[in-house]
């Protein structure tokens, strides 16, 4: 493992409005001086896998960045099936390549081109229910498909920290070193999805990191940004979930590229977090009063709840760029004036693990 770097720091990052999506692209992909620092310090090509994803994009375009910013060249190519329209269209005006594919098929996943570094930011989470055989085969067979193909690469791979289950709140959230104790198959599978790239790791000495994320964040999706809806529209804000972890998504992509240079074998753990706990109450609250909206919340707060202590990631990265009052401010101006949304809920409420 390399030594302690600020991967958190310089980059400043703008204090007003958000206007428009172009204005917040760019703001997602500023590259720590972590990342850049990171990325001038290896060699070799970056293929990030799903790239389509909601942070994927601006991750593969903040690499382009980093590399720029470091003098490096390289190729970064984006692999996903892209059925969003327009979306290759836009990487490519980013200098970001793209390559469709199925990561089920093997022979497809065979063909991608080798790479030094490797993002895995696959997964399946949403539809689950109803659909727990693919949710399997997306989180925990297309791992092994990776390792396969890239098993002389650094692969850092997205994870999510619902696979320890629900910590009670006086702890102050789940460590890497707790045993997973996931609930429903979405939480098992993902569980599933880390053992196969252990597996992968031990076997063939592959380098590896595994992120266990809680939750990012922009203006268009996250946890801020459904509570800010919610409130807009009159609608009760459900309290039984009472606390959480949220973190600037450029934060959590910046730490993602930085930990290239902190893989390990076997994998190296990391929860991927805010901070701060925070009550989903005071949430509300300020959000009702920077969008001049009354609150009305139902249910009382649990005593346990999806939570991440992510002090390991913050002494070798440093602590995320943008802070919570931020956000909360870039929230409701952009939620306010009815701004563009994903439209994917985050359904950070639901408790029984059936996304």
């Amino acid at each position: 493992m390399t030594g302690v770097h600020a991967c958190g720091k310089g980059r400043r990052v703008i204090d007003s409005t958000i206007p428009d999506e172009e204005t917040l692209e760019e703001l997602l992909s500023q590259p720590s001086d972590g990342a850049i620092a990171t990325l001038g310090r290896l060699a070799g090509d970056l293929v990030v896998l799903g790239v389509g994803g909601k942070m994927g994009p601006s991750l593969a375009r903040m690499a382009r960045r980093a590399s720029q910013a470091a003098g490096v060249q390289r190729r970064i190519i984006g692999v996903a099936r892209f059925t969003r329209p327009g979306l290759q269209d836009q990487l490519h005006s980013w200098g970001v390549e793209t390559i469709a594919c199925d990561l089920l098929d093997a022979a497809q996943v065979r063909r991608l081109p080798e790479a030094a570094l490797v993002v895995a930011m696959t997964g399946m989470k949403f539809g689950a229910t109803g659909q727990e055989a693919l949710t399997w085969a997306m989180n925990a067979h297309v791992p092994a498909l990776i390792c396969e193909k890239y098993r002389t690469s650094r692969i850092v791979a997205f994870s999510t920290g619902n696979v320890y289950g629900m910590s009670p709140i006086r702890l102050g959230g789940s460590l890497e070193t707790d045993p997973p104790q996931p609930v429903g198959e979405y939480s098992m599978s993902c569980l599933g999805r880390e053992r196969i790239y252990e597996h992968c790791s031990r076997r063939d000495s592959i380098p590896l990191a595994l992120l266990r994320l809680n939750y990012a964040t922009e203006m268009r999706y996250g946890v801020l940004v459904d509570l800010a809806a919610r409130i807009r529209a009159g609608q009760a804000v459900d309290l039984t979930m009472g606390h959480v972890n949220v973190i600037w998504q450029a934060d959590a992509n910046a730490m993602a590229l930085c930990a290239l240079e902190h893989v390990a074998c076997p994998p190296l753990v990391l929860n991927l977090a805010g901070p701060e706990l925070l009550s989903i109450r005071r949430l509300a609250e300020e959000l009702g009063r920077r969008l001049d909206r009354p609150v009305r919340f139902t249910g009382h707060e649990a005593d346990d709840a999806f939570l991440s202590n992510a002090q390991r990631a913050h002494r070798l990265f440093g602590y995320p760029r943008v802070g919570v009052e931020q956000m909360l401010r870039w929230v409701a101006d952009w939620v306010g004036r009815d701004g563009p949304s994903l439209g994917k809920p985050t359904h950070f409420e639901t408790r029984d693990g059936k996304f």
